[in-house]
């Protein structure tokens, strides 16, 4: 049986970012593995031609996680045979896609030793995971192999660059495999249906206030109604004093009809509230005039 050829792997920008900031900071070169899953993804453009077949679906693998060890020879020997004593602790119940390796002023081509390291990963039995949107029962064994490394001409400026491969067992050689860079917008809307949370949500305490709360709210909306009142009690004190808010408002709607005495009684502490004031005035004026007066003389 042949195995799954992957159309393509999808990385997420903020972990490539991550590991790239991890292998840079490293002092010396380092290895790793690589977590997610894998999943046939529609197309996201269908032809408008209905006699047209409809295409396949691909396989894409979504890398999610990595883990990054100090050194090299991390889970294998020398010679690249993976010891699964060494590597089981490290997986914790995560699927695992693959391995990484970043090093400095080399060729961007797998080496003899990363191919053996592959080539033993893909041998172990129990670390194949299940495709997700697949028809069948299809696994996936981890064959992935991701490479980190810097020029060798280029010494002072900090360059990085990286290639995907996945290990073909019936040729025991790599094939190249292309990168899709994970972002926001509509051309990546199809990468999100197969990402599936790996934490639970956190606890939210969504329970209702008290009663004692509540009341504290009512009362509060009392005083501050009270308060309003009296402030617009003043300001009608100041033109009409004696008429109360509950007064004037009965002379607005359909009683006012029953209420013209009231209004007429508005009217004439008015005029009253006027007519005094005109007379202050007339005084003032006459006393300002007296005093003009006695100054020219």
């Amino acid at each position: 049986m042949d195995d799954l050829v992957l159309q393509k792997i999808a990385i997420s920008g903020p972990t490539l970012a991550s590991m790239i900031q991890r292998l840079s900071s490293s002092p010396a070169d380092v290895d790793g593995l690589l977590f997610g899953h894998v999943t046939y993804i529609a197309p996201s453009t269908l032809p408008d031609d209905s006699a047209q077949s409809t295409p396949d679906s691909q396989l894409v693998a979504t890398i999610s996680g990595f883990l990054s060890f100090p050194s090299l020879l991390s889970f294998y020997d020398s010679l690249g045979r993976v010891d699964p004593s060494r590597l089981t602790p490290h997986l914790d119940r995560k699927t695992l896609l693959g391995w990484f390796s970043s090093r400095r002023n080399t060729a961007l081509r797998p080496s003899m030793r990363e191919s053996s390291v592959t080539h033993s990963l893909f041998s172990i039995p129990n670390l194949s995971l299940p495709i997700q949107n697949a028809n069948s029962n299809s696994s996936f064994n981890p064959s992935i192999f991701l490479l980190f490394t810097t020029p060798a001409h280029d010494k002072f400026i900090q360059t990085n660059q990286y290639r995907a491969f996945q290990f073909q067992s019936p040729k025991l050689s790599f094939s190249p495999v292309s990168i899709d860079i994970v972002n926001i917008g509509p051309a990546f809307r199809g990468h999100y249906g197969s990402f599936s949370p790996t934490s639970p949500l956190p606890f939210l305490d969504c329970e209702l206030r008290n009663l004692t709360a509540m009341h504290e709210d009512r009362n509060e909306e009392n005083l501050i109604g009270m308060k309003q009142a009296s402030k617009y009690q003043s300001e009608l004190d100041l033109n009409a004093e004696g008429l109360t808010i509950e007064r004037l408002r009965r002379l607005i709607g359909p009683e006012a009809v029953n209420y013209t005495a009231g209004l007429e009684d508005l009217y004439e502490k008015m005029l009253s509230k006027i007519e005094s004031l005109a007379r202050h005035v007339e005084a003032s004026s006459a006393k300002v005039l007296e005093q003009t007066h006695s100054g020219a003389y």
